[in-house]
């Protein structure tokens, strides 16, 4: 193996990449999530008319021939092609190509929710229409959760710890944990981390409307998603991808990369209530959030700004709220907090690698997104949520939350790099 700089022990994120519907590519949507604008819309992906809910945040200036062989892009699910391509830009981002040996310590841990359920959907409809043996043999590996970690590997060759994340809507946020600690013990001296999401298809959308987790503002898609509004009726499906690449410190001061922030602590929990509804007092919230404070040494008035998990359902913005409050204690209410689902809709296990981004985006331009569609106050829901305009704040810490259906709950502390700080 090729000389390197020992482990450092800590973390720094050193490229990013995302699709979202706000647009492809992090200075496409960047300025437009500042802006307010809302990616929100009737579905067009398919006919929505028979659905209960018939709203989505779509991705609709993606095409995988732009990051993929043509003959592949049109063969794999989509959430495969989102993979490949959040994390080509990451590493573009991060002006580096890791080749030969080097790639042997270099890994992927991409999560998704649901995986390659379009997919699954349209090879199902041709068994019933044309019989088993019309089932295409990729099925399996295109359909796999897996598999976006395993693509982007095979794509860019990347030979180090490679491994998938399935928890729901924290899965984004896990894979960003669990490659941090791969790359702080020392194990991997990068990985390509985050989540991938493809969900607006026939089977999801009925299946989320029969639990009435989706909102039901049809006529009024723009104000469809509202968290921590009083008038909110549930969440937006929505499509996207977020990858960061996480590097060693001592590895990305020796090729002279430039440096977003520094992962500094990871908190994670388990509810133990219910399937699908989070713990009544938000205690398994409360517990990822304290958990991630105690790993980064951090004390609540060092926060300045959280990215909320901010659903825009009636549980998740009232109990996430009492969790801030009891993580916090008096600081909860200095602290802006924003969710960015307002504008975006709920990208699932995409979430929370894709505000973990935003989170260190803030860091870079001092400058925080709002929660649009912030009409009526609740008086469950108190907090400063930077309501309808981006506001203008120093951001040198930052929580990123992120909470899913089983009961996981997660919260990633970012830091604005400073060379001299030991978590």
């Amino acid at each position: 193996m090729p000389d390197r700089p020992v482990a450092s022990g800590r973390v720094v994120v050193t490229g990013l990449g995302a699709v979202t519907p706000l647009g492809t590519g992090v200075d496409k949507f960047w300025p437009r999530m500042l802006a307010g604008e809302n990616a929100v819309d009737r579905i067009s992906h398919i006919d929505p008319t028979p659905y209960t809910t018939q709203v989505a945040a779509e991705v609709r200036d993606f095409n995988a021939e732009d990051w993929l062989d043509r003959k592949e892009a049109r063969r794999i699910d989509k959430f495969i092609a989102f993979a490949v391509a959040g994390a080509t830009m990451a590493l573009q981002d991060a002006g580096w190509k890791p080749e030969g040996e080097e790639a042997e310590e270099v890994g992927v841990l991409i999560g998704s929710g649901i995986g390659g359920l379009t997919f699954l959907g349209e090879q199902h409809r041709k068994m019933i229409e044309q019989g088993p043996d019309r089932v295409s043999p990729f099925l399996v590996p295109y359909m796999i959760p897996d598999m976006a970690s395993g693509y982007t590997s095979i794509v860019h060759k990347l030979k180090g710890p490679n491994n998938c994340v399935v928890t729901a809507c924290a899965t984004g946020a896990n894979a960003i944990g669990d490659a941090y600690h791969i790359v702080k013990r020392g194990d991997a001296i990068a990985m390509l981390a985050g989540g991938s999401e493809t969900p607006i298809n026939e089977i999801s959308i009925a299946a989320f409307s029969a639990a009435r987790a989706m909102t039901g503002r049809n006529d009024d898609p723009s104000h469809a998603s509202r968290p921590f509004d009083l008038d909110r009726d549930g969440f937006v499906i929505a499509e996207g991808c977020g990858v960061l690449l996480l590097e060693d410190l001592h590895h990305a001061q020796a090729r002279g990369a430039k440096i977003y922030g520094e992962v500094i602590g990871y908190g994670m929990s388990g509810d133990a209530f219910h399937i699908t509804q989070p713990d009544p007092e938000g205690d398994g919230a409360f517990r990822a959030m304290r958990m991630a404070l105690r790993n980064a040494c951090l004390k609540p008035e060092d926060i300045d700004y959280i990215n909320a998990h901010g659903t825009s359902t009636l549980y998740n913005d009232k109990l996430e709220t009492r969790a801030m409050k009891r993580a916090l204690g008096d600081a909860a209410y200095k602290v802006k907090v924003s969710s960015t689902k307002s504008m975006i809709g709920h990208t699932l296990g995409a979430a929370g690698a894709i505000e973990a981004l935003i989170c260190l985006l803030a860091m870079r331009d001092g400058k925080v997104p709002p929660t649009i569609n912030y009409e009526k106050p609740d008086p469950d829901c108190d907090l400063d949520y930077v309501p309808n305009k981006a506001q203008d704040v120093t951001v040198s810490v930052a929580l990123s939350n992120s909470f899913g259906f089983g009961g996981h709950n997660v919260c990633l502390a970012l830091r604005k790099f400073q060379d001299a700080y030991i978590a």
